[in-house]
């Protein structure tokens, strides 16, 4: 295994020590590290900084001196789906990753030490969908003052339904669920504390059967347009073209290799 906002509540926006069960940080796996880097440097800005040797070959991704997120390199001759895992903040990793099997969850990495910085696991839901759980050693960097461009800002699990997977999560973090309020869209948002910090959308057989059960990262950016425009020139594509929504503008991608996560412009 590898590693829509309530867009205006960015994961950004998180205090300095994040509550278990928030979203704080994300990973992508890759066959082409040295190709992987320059697309993300140039969409995003992001420089990069060796990772934990522990991993394997892997690089921090960094924004203005920010870790944003991380890049590691799959195994060759290992034809594994390449993709964004969203990370989910813990207080005991080892214990969480008991309670994901608890629930019918699995855990396939870890739980392990990370050189020092963390503890981490990954694992998947019990509809498949792959995440990872987060325990820090040093606190966290300090909240920014809005969803800065090139920065993660909310995690949405397309699923098959809502119920079943919102309890999943609820178990494991004490999430409160929030319908969507629309009766004909089965999406719920996961609150901690009052704040909107994931989303769970339910989407049936409208799920893509290539793809199954997985979280979305929606990644900040200062024009949702120009951005895909940028991506389409260095290789990646477009899977749902740029569209106004509640939450700002939002258009779903892919990077060179297949990556898919979504570009979002924030409601103000």
């Amino acid at each position: 295994m590898t590693e829509a906002p309530e867009p205006g509540v960015p994961n950004g926006r998180a205090p300095a020590r994040h509550r278990p069960g928030t979203p704080c940080r994300v990973s992508l796996m890759v066959h082409g590290m040295a190709a992987a880097q320059a697309f993300y440097a140039e969409l995003f800005g992001w420089e990069f900084q060796p990772g934990p040797s522990r991993l394997g070959p892997c690089v921090r991704a960094l924004l203005n001196g920010r870790e944003v997120g991380g890049i590691g390199q799959l195994p060759p001759g290992r034809h594994l789906p390449v993709a964004w895992t969203p990370y989910l903040a813990s207080d005991d990793v080892d214990l969480t990753a008991e309670t994901v099997r608890l629930c019918g969850g699995t855990i396939g990495v870890g739980p392990l030490e990370t050189g020092g910085t963390g503890r981490l696991a990954i694992g998947s839901d019990p509809s498949g969908a792959v995440f990872g759980l987060w325990q820090a050693r040093a606190r966290p960097d300090a909240a920014t003052a809005g969803p800065l461009p090139g920065t993660p800002v909310w995690q949405e699990l397309l699923t098959y339904e809502t119920t079943g997977a919102a309890t999943f999560y609820a178990r494991l973090f004490g999430y409160e669920r929030k319908p969507d309020g629309s009766a004909d869209v089965d999406r719920v948002t996961l609150h901690l504390d009052g704040r909107p910090v994931a989303g769970v959308h339910g989407l049936g057989r409208a799920l893509p059967r290539d793809r199954g059960p997985h979280w979305t990262t929606h990644f900040e950016v200062a024009d949702t347009d120009e951005a895909a425009e940028r991506l389409v020139a260095l290789g990646g594509r477009v899977l749902t073209p740029a569209r106004d929504t509640a939450h700002g503008r939002v258009a779903t991608v892919t990077d060179p290799e297949g990556a898919r996560f979504a570009l979002i412009r924030s409601a103000r």
